[in-house]
């Protein structure tokens, strides 16, 4: 999905904003070298720099890394497949904010942290996990119905439990110290646009599997349905559930 960096890092600021308890979970030291993985538009990468760390922000969309540059001139920024990406160098920690749920080959995500990090580095990432945005996916699906025959098809993301991502991280050779699932509704910026404003930029994947003229009756719908639970006080909810990990390379 091509992003709008803009629209992200004006409208969606809470995104980043919300990382910085794992960027305290991270704990970085002055002197580490870290990896920070989908970086987008590199606010918690600069947070990381700031603390001591060599960092290195990586994404796969040109347009964040591009914004990333402008704020931040003085650190890396790199376009890089997060489910396939080498470097030459090893680090001790990669970082990881509200990424890893857009990345359509886990496995591959995983194998290539593990491939990047020293042995007994560290893996600290939090991301969208089961039941992530449950009431807004059910909305869209039916909102989509009408114009789209399987809805289900268009989803983009990747929602694992504690158990599933777990058991993949011990299948790559990684030791997980720490795995939580956690429910964290979080206002959407924009008073009652905001919810549309979320779905133009996050459900861009179903919006762009039908025509253009549909898009205002879908996300029409998509309010109508989700008016009664998910707005409060002029303001739209996002039903995040988030999950939180720490996991390490063996150190031999």
């Amino acid at each position: 999905m091509a992003w709008n960096a803009a629209a992200y890092d004006t409208r969606h600021g809470y995104i980043w904003k919300h990382g910085v308890g794992v960027v305290e979970l991270l704990a970085p030291q002055p002197g580490e070298r870290i990896l920070d993985l989908g970086c987008g538009t590199g606010h918690l990468t600069a947070q990381i720099a700031a603390l001591g760390a060599h960092v290195v922000g990586i994404d796969n969309d040109p347009g964040m890394i591009a914004l990333a540059r402008q704020h931040y001139p003085a650190l890396r920024f790199e376009v890089a497949d997060g489910s396939s990406f080498r470097r030459d160098e090893t680090f001790d920690a990669v970082f990881s904010n509200a990424a890893i749920h857009w990345m359509r080959d886990p496995a591959g995500v995983v194998a290539s942290v593990y491939g990047v990090l020293r042995p007994g580095g560290r893996f600290v990432a939090e991301f969208g996990g089961k039941g992530n945005v449950a009431a807004i996916t059910s909305a869209v699906y039916a909102a989509m119905r009408p114009y789209h025959p399987a809805p289900e098809s268009l989803n983009p993301w990747y929602f694992p439990s504690v158990g599933e991502y777990a058991a993949l991280l011990e299948g790559h050779g990684f030791e997980v110290t720490l795995a939580m699932l956690f429910d964290r509704p979080t206002y959407i910026e924009g008073g009652e646009t905001g919810l549309g404003s979320w779905l133009g930029v996050f459900a861009k994947d179903f919006l762009a599997a039908v025509p253009l003229e549909a898009h205002a009756a879908i996300v029409a719908d998509v309010e109508e349905r989700l008016r009664p639970t998910l707005l409060h006080d002029g303001a739209w909810v996002a039903d995040y559930r988030r999950l939180r990990i720490v996991a390490h390379k063996s150190p031999g």
